[in-house]
């Protein structure tokens, strides 16, 4: 891998579109993403449209990873919380190229969302992953605690059931 860079993604087509491409990729070798396969990709495009329009008014941040010209990865940080959690952000969708994998861009993306979610006043993150074929093993070597397991949570995106991992971290400086 040449230069990793991780930057914010705006609302442009080209960047629904290298999206939508990575979704499909990710979702047809087996990442529970919340979406089955075969992806079709006008579902695809629909879920980054609506995801990157959240992005214009602060609900969310979806982050890029890129080798050179190629988006290799991405993860979103969902700040829309309820009045009552204006402390905490979650983690969702963290994808890598299936030929950029065990290369670091899961943690590099991990470690750009957290310290968003910090210059965002956000003190815990929160977020899942599938028990089976999840990054429970990234996050734990990232510093996130398992909360638990519910079981038979989702479809995998092949057919058959899988539960949830949920993982929780404390961030930043809880404010006094």
């Amino acid at each position: 891998m040449s230069f990793l860079e991780i930057r914010a993604l705006t609302p442009t087509m080209e960047t629904r579109d290298r999206l939508a491409d990575l979704l499909i990729e990710t979702v047809a070798a087996g990442g529970s993403v919340s979406f089955m396969h075969p992806l079709a990709p006008e579902a695809a495009s629909a879920f980054w449209e609506k995801s990157l329009a959240a992005t214009a008014s602060g609900e969310r941040a979806v982050l890029g990873a890129w080798d050179g010209e190629v988006l290799v990865g991405t993860v979103t940080l969902l700040l829309d919380c309820p009045p009552n959690q204006p402390h905490r952000a979650e983690i969702a969708k963290l994808m890598t190229r299936v030929d950029h994998r065990g290369r670091g861009v899961g943690t590099h993306l991990m470690r750009a969302a957290e310290s968003l979610a910090v210059e965002k006043g956000r003190t815990l993150l929160v977020l899942d992953t599938a028990t089976e074929e999840g990054a429970s093993g990234l996050y734990e070597k990232l510093g996130f605690t398992l909360a638990g397991e519910i079981p038979d949570y989702a479809f995998k995106p092949h057919g058959g059931l899988t539960g949830t991992l949920i993982y929780w971290k404390r961030i930043g400086t809880p404010s006094p």
